[in-house]
């Protein structure tokens, strides 16, 4: 249950918001420029421009206030966010919350491995070494970035680093030991998907009912 006795708001955004404020009061502008600085929209997906929105929605919930103004030259007026000791209490159980609880997440990429038997054999392997070369790229300059952090920055600052890069090395693992599956022909139903793509007749899956030529489960 949410600490300021509500629903608890589903864009990770908030709770950056929460956590950045615990720092020192900001107006929105100046949130984004420390998100930045930090790096955090390399771990967090942020769209810049929901931003005021989500500030917004955190104010209405009474995790955050208004604490002031401020004006730079002819510029217009911005408000200054504090949080609260609602807002306190609201990032540290989601914080703890997604820090103890495992919880499902859909990727693009499992969902394409779902639907791969749409694509041939072979195509498939070429397409799983074109991404397994950028995820090896990919990794190398991480690591790259994460050394040259590593002797000046406390560890706290780039942990979510680390898990990334251990996110890339056992992906980068498993499609290296998929493709050596593909290409020696140990991967199990690889003649029958050829045979998919050689004739345009689906095999019939234990469990499931009888496929016609279309497709479609016979009767």
């Amino acid at each position: 249950m949410a600490g300021s006795g509500g629903r608890r708001p589903g864009n990770l955004l908030g709770l950056t918001v929460l956590g950045v404020l615990q720092q020192r009061p900001m107006h929105p502008y100046e949130m984004a420029a420390v998100l930045r600085e930090f790096g955090k929209d390399t771990s967090i997906k942020i769209k810049w421009g929901s931003l005021y929105t989500v500030v917004q929605g955190l104010e209405k919930r009474g995790l955050i206030e208004a604490a002031g103004t401020t004006r730079q030259g002819g510029r217009p007026e911005r408000t200054i966010y504090r949080i609260t000791d609602a807002g306190r209490q609201e990032a540290d159980e989601w914080l703890r919350d997604l820090l103890g609880t495992p919880e499902r997440e859909y990727t693009r990429f499992e969902a394409a491995l779902s639907l791969m038997g749409i694509i041939p054999p072979d195509d498939v392997v070429r397409l799983l070494e074109s991404r397994l070369r950028r995820l090896e790229g990919e990794l190398a300059a991480e690591r790259a970035a994460w050394q040259s952090y590593a002797t000046t920055v406390p560890r706290i600052f780039l942990v979510e680093g680390e898990y990334h890069q251990a996110l890339l090395e056992a992906e980068a693992r498993w499609v290296r030991e998929l493709i050596r599956e593909l290409d020696s022909g140990t991967f199990s139903g690889l003649a029958e998907w050829r045979h998919f793509h050689e004739t345009g007749e689906l095999p019939d899956v234990p469990g499931m009912p009888p496929l016609g030529k279309e497709g479609a489960p016979q009767t």
